[in-house]
């Protein structure tokens, strides 16, 4: 029986020609600081230590083409971390497409690993992307069969090891926290005001009587303002084998 290297031929021969761009260690940073329903994104936003040298490939390539490629075992689809930190350097670019990378996500970022390896929860229903428009690129996060994605980036490295002292998210979001800031925000933006008005506005000894409707309508409010404003939360830094929360 004769055995032959093509397919292995093959695979080198596409990654002859892909241009490979070396990224030294380094930080950076990914997700948001923004938790408004509409204006915000998954949080939250955390330092990711890398501490390894990558080359990830300049330009995006068809998802379809990369199967074979991956075959090679020091190659893989870049992480969002990884395509960040390349990204922030000024490495790579593109003018318009989507492209997905190696991270899936559920809700948020709590439970991370944050030492540039991909984040992929047991439970995720979206893959993380970035959309290019006019030579930048923002945060995208579509469904895991979405036909927008088509594109990706590869990277390699050599060494897969992983980092002894990889900082990782709390596993569940700080909710003390969360619950103390929406009930200060309903008393502020909710209650007070609307208390305020029927004091202006309301007839004499309507407070009195219809005190129960004030507060349930000034906590309806505050948590409507949710839609389009929440204060900005904590960044989270790696310290050593620790993350914490600054702002």
């Amino acid at each position: 029986m004769v055995y032959t290297d093509r397919g292995a031929r093959h695979i080198g021969e596409r990654l002859e020609i892909i241009e490979w761009i070396k990224v030294d260690p380094g930080s950076t940073y990914v997700g948001s600081d923004n938790r408004a329903v509409m204006f915000g994104s998954p949080g939250p936003r955390h330092e990711v230590a890398i501490q390894y040298s990558f080359e990830i490939s300049k330009e995006m390539i068809p998802l379809k083409d990369v199967d074979e490629i991956l075959e090679d075992e020091d190659i893989h689809i870049s992480s969002e971390s990884e395509w960040q930190l390349a990204y922030d350097r000024g490495l790579i670019s593109a003018e318009k497409g989507t492209e997905v990378l190696q991270d899936r996500i559920h809700s948020s970022y709590w439970g991370k690993v944050c030492d540039g390896r991909p984040f992929s929860p047991s439970i995720s229903n979206f893959a993380i992307c970035r959309e290019w428009k006019e030579t930048k690129a923002s945060p995208r996060f579509l469904p895991l069969k979405s036909e927008i994605i088509n594109m990706t980036r590869i990277v390699r490295k050599s060494s897969r090891d992983k980092n002894p002292i990889s900082p990782r998210l709390p596993l569940i979001a700080p909710r003390a926290r969360i619950l103390r800031e929406e009930f200060s925000i309903m008393i502020l933006i909710g209650i007070i005001p609307s208390f305020v008005w029927a004091h202006f506005n309301a007839s004499p000894g309507y407070i009195e009587t219809g005190w129960p409707g004030l507060v349930l309508g000034g906590i309806i409010l505050g948590l409507t303002s949710g839609i389009i404003w929440r204060p900005r939360q904590p960044t989270w830094w790696a310290d050593g084998s620790r993350m914490y929360p600054r702002r």
